[in-house]
């Protein structure tokens, strides 16, 4: 019998439609399938096919732009104008990949330059690592989607995906577009399943050359232990990003750049500006401000033109994220905000001063929350920001240059954002966390880089 997984829409909960799932032996026919794609050296896709097919592909997303962004506003919750934003960068990310190939080579190893070496050319060519299978996560459905398998797609690995059970549909209706652009069935194809086991069967079976994971950091590290000898990984998780906000800024317009970074998709992003540090000359100003911005968002169903905060993805979350509030405030924090607007929907909260021990402090929230916290003391503040057990992106806002570099220098992250808020990304840069966070990078073009391999050849032209 074949089983089904329902797909709900993220703010009222009404089904979108009923998907029939993957089994165990569907998951061996798309295995064997992709490493005899990979083993027939003769059939892999020259350069020119892959590149065609991805900017065809690019076109199709065009357009179905409107199609697509409505999609991910009622499977995944995210506003529609942030909906169309995700699928206009997914559309020049498929372009990113195609172009990346007129660049994507390898070079000439210097030879020569001791005796032995003598009468020798040697240069490195790229070559796909072999079979991908990549996981993906819920909080942008079609962009992560492209920037887990356009690389894959690119390079000329044959790349298995596995969309989040809550958010299939964009992934499902993309490789439908990489199908109608010319792209093999081999080549890239769909797992769908909400069991955990064939999930990590997928991740770790031998044949699989490379993991690509975004998701949550407890399977992610657990997956990469069990992974064979040789298989290479990608791991994207998430933070508590820490924003360092100095005394001589514009108040109003920091307050405006975090409350984007604290509150986009309802803080449902790996690197939302979450830990606050306020310089306590301004703290009373900031917090005016930035309450004012705050509860002024506009709240509810996401297909709406006109929300700027929808809900979580699950009324789990919803009810996790009002449990640490209720934890902090319990333990003296002041909260600014907040509510329930739906089972999924929380209004927009501030805490003000939460305990270090509390898990809004410790935590990634993954909700509509910030905390602010005062600091007089720059080295400090840069302290605390660096104390937990993962980094990711962090910003600092100053006027004062040498406070934007000391906090540059000193903050623990693999990227500072300066005078910007945490969650700023282009779909091009290197995007990797540190530590907990994460584990090889991410970014189309460097991802790949990681779904390659150099090799060298060397010419012994002795005459």
């Amino acid at each position: 019998m074949t089983l089904a997984m329902k797909v709900y829409q993220a703010f009222d909960r009404a089904i979108i439609q009923e998907i029939p799932t993957d089994d165990g032996k569907a998951l061996e026919h798309k295995l064997q399938m992709a490493a005899q794609a990979f083993a027939d050296k003769a059939g892999w896709l020259p350069t020119h096919e892959r590149m065609a097919v991805l900017r065809k592909t690019s076109v199709l997303l065009e357009t179905n732009r409107d199609r697509f962004a409505l999609m991910i506003a009622r499977e995944g919750g995210k506003p529609l104008p942030d909906a169309i934003i995700e699928v206009t960068r997914a559309i020049d990310g498929i372009l990113n990949a195609a172009d990346e190939l007129r660049n994507f080579g390898g070079k000439e190893i210097p030879m020569g330059l001791t005796a032995a070496s003598a009468n020798r050319w040697a240069f490195t060519t790229k070559e796909p690592i072999g079979v991908v299978a990549a996981i993906s996560a819920f909080n942008h459905p079609l962009n992560l989607i492209v920037h887990q398998i356009a690389p894959a797609i690119a390079v000329g690995c044959p790349v298995i995906i596995k969309p989040a059970s809550t958010t299939p549909i964009s992934c499902i209706e993309l490789v439908k577009l990489f199908r109608e652009a010319g792209l093999d069935e081999q080549w890239c194809q769909t797992f769908l399943t909400d069991d955990n086991a064939l999930a990590e069967q997928l991740a770790t079976d031998p044949r699989i050359a490379f993991l690509s994971f975004i998701g949550s950091a407890k399977i992610g590290w657990y997956l990469k232990s069990k992974l064979p000898s040789g298989t290479r990984c990608a791991l994207e998780h998430g933070g508590a990003a820490p924003v360092i906000i100095d005394r001589g800024v514009d108040v109003d317009r920091v307050a405006a750049s975090v409350v984007k970074g604290g509150y986009y998709h309802a803080g449902q992003v790996c690197v939302s500006s979450q830990r606050l540090f306020v310089h306590e000359d301004i703290l009373a100003s900031f917090t005016e401000a930035f309450a004012a911005k705050v509860t002024a968002l506009r709240v509810g169903d996401p297909v709406l033109k006109d929300t700027e905060v929808g809900p979580l993805i699950l009324p789990r979350e919803a009810d996790r994220v009002e449990a640490w509030i209720k934890e902090a405030t319990e333990q003296g924090a002041t909260q600014i905000g907040g509510g329930r607007l739906s089972e999924t929907t929380l209004r927009p909260s501030i805490l003000l001063n939460p305990g270090a021990e509390t898990k809004v402090s410790r935590l990634e929230v993954f909700g509509p929350l910030t905390c602010v916290y005062g600091y007089s003391d720059l080295d400090a503040a840069i302290n605390i920001a660096n104390s937990l057990p993962f980094a990711f992106q962090a910003s600092v806002f100053a006027s004062d240059i040498a406070v934007a570099l000391k906090a540059a220098r000193h903050l623990d992250a693999s990227a500072v954002l300066v005078n910007d808020h945490t969650a700023f990304r282009t779909d091009w840069m290197p995007f990797t966390g540190r530590r907990q966070s994460g584990y090889g990078v991410g970014g189309i073009p460097w991802t790949m880089e990681e779904m390659a391999d150099d090799k060298m050849i060397v010419f012994n032209h002795v005459s």
